[in-house]
């Protein structure tokens, strides 16, 4: 297998073997407003944590205010449950009366009960349960693309939440047009994913490839060039001449992408630096990569 560019002391989570086809909010000080008259003041039961890493569970778990209020702004109709402190109320003033205009439910809660929901202490004063947006197929992302420049992310195995929340806030923050998801591959957005992506999860669609060599036929018939990220032997990334309509694939830290897969891209393409480490994370290369995709097609 082909080593991944950011291997180093942080792991990401290992992927499926070659051979397996192929994962203190600012909001000010607390207030007194009393809760419009649709939402409840009584206490949620405390409720577990939900397992959030397999496509087939409809409900997605979310807390943090930017990834919520993301949902509410591109897909309101998906917001099925809302918990919040007291202290959200001014804030979240116009969720709160959509919510009571279209009758779905939402309770003030204390801070223990929400941080057994969110099971972080990161939540920011908001959970929320929304309706998961299922992957598209590559040929419908395909064909809602607009002529000209354009970039995607195919992800061979990256399966840490934090790393894949950091590649999606990354991508919304360059326009990136999809995040690719191999066939058989597990990686779905969890809660914590969300929360890191600030909103960026609603600004990047998840799309499911097919096989492996007919993903890549139907990429190029699109006027895609594929880049493999490489640690040694890829041409340098800053003297590079990046194609206008480029696929950057990126490996897991540790295992790295599939060697057929690496051999199949395009291009093989290296971040050089000082050499007091070996590269970089997964993340912060990937933000690397397309600030320099966005420089050259703006």
């Amino acid at each position: 297998m082909t080593k991944s560019p950011w291997s180093g002391s942080g792991r990401d989570t290992p992927r499926t073997p070659a051979s397996t086809p192929g994962r203190d909010s600012p909001w000010g000080a607390r207030a007194r407003t009393k809760p419009p008259a649709a939402a409840s003041s009584r206490p949620a039961p405390a409720v577990a944590s939900a397992d959030e890493s397999g496509e087939d569970r409809r409900e997605l778990r979310l807390y943090g205010r930017n990834a919520i209020e993301a949902v509410f702004a591109r897909r309101p109709e998906a917001i099925r449950k809302l918990y919040l402190l007291e202290a959200r109320i001014p804030q979240l003033q116009p969720m709160l009366k959509w919510c009571a205009a279209n009758r779905v439910g939402y309770r003030v809660v204390g801070e223990d009960d929400l941080r057994k929901l969110a099971a972080s202490t990161h939540h920011e004063g908001i959970v929320a349960e929304v309706l998961r947006e299922a992957p598209l197929p590559l040929g419908d992302w395909l064909q809602t693309l607009p002529e000209g420049p354009a970039c995607a992310l195919w992800l061979d195995g990256v399966g840490n939440p934090h790393n894949l929340g950091a590649i999606l806030r990354s991508a919304a923050h360059f326009g990136v047009g999809a995040v690719l998801l191999p066939r058989e591959a597990s990686l779905a957005l969890s809660g914590a994913a969300a929360r890191v992506a600030e909103g960026g999860a609603e600004a990047v669609r998840f799309v499911r490839l097919g096989r492996d060599e007919n993903a890549l036929a139907q990429l190029r018939s699109a006027g895609f060039k594929l880049a493999a990220t490489v640690v040694r032997g890829g041409e340098d990334l800053f003297e590079a001449a990046l194609p206008p309509r480029l696929i950057y694939v990126l490996g897991a830290e540790g295992e790295g992408m599939d060697a057929a897969l690496a051999e199949a891209c395009d291009i093989k393409l290296g971040i050089p630096g000082s050499g007091a480490v070996e590269s970089l994370n997964v993340a912060s290369a990937t933000a690397v990569l397309l600030a320099q995709w966005r420089q050259q097609h703006r």
